[in-house]
């Protein structure tokens, strides 16, 4: 019972990791006015990105663990 729970586990870790990545890679933008390169942040949405990354970090190891068990 414990190989299929792993093993969903892991994919769900993908899945986390997959969404965090992009959310981090759209939390900020920038306008060229005249030259000028201005850069724009969001900051909650980086928290959030870099929760969703911690999460799957964490389903990541559990499903490992799971899979590697001996039972």
């Amino acid at each position: 019972m414990n190989k299929p729970v792993g093993v969903i586990l892991i994919i769900f870790a993908l899945v986390l990791g997959y969404v965090g990545v992009n959310k981090l890679d759209n939390s900020g933008g920038s306008v060229n006015i005249l030259g000028i390169k201005i850069n724009a942040q969001d900051k909650g949405e980086k928290e959030t990105a870099y929760i969703i990354l911690v999460g799957a970090a964490l389903a990541l190891v559990g499903g490992i663990s799971l899979l590697n068990s001996k039972k």
